[in-house]
């Protein structure tokens, strides 16, 4: 079942996913993420790392506060989902790129 797999490498494998690790999460800190609500009135953006960078909420929305906090909670929520995703497409990336079962 694991005639293919070289264990010797196993421990260097590792090293190499722990390094790629550390450049994704630098790399995320660079990618902007938004979303959007209440067609455009509030704008979020966050970093690939799930960092709010900015906030936009329209003039309209101030004397609204429970509209706001609607439209607020939605666009952080589509944000969060975005770095989520954006996180597992990247993790997916450096697997694919790795073979524990030599070349």
């Amino acid at each position: 079942m694991f005639e293919g797999l070289d264990l010797g490498n196993m421990g260097k494998m590792m090293e190499q996913m722990q390094e790629k690790a550390k450049e994704l999460q630098e790399q995320a800190k660079n990618v902007e993420l938004t979303a959007k609500a209440g067609g455009g009135l509030i704008e979020v953006t966050a970093n690939g790392a799930g960092e709010v960078i900015d906030l936009n909420i329209d003039d309209s929305l101030l004397e609204d506060k429970e509209s706001l906090q609607i439209l607020l909670i939605s666009a952080m929520n589509d944000v969060n989902k975005m770095v989520e995703d954006n996180k597992k497409s990247q993790a997916m990336g450096m697997m694919g790129g790795l073979n524990p079962f030599g070349s």
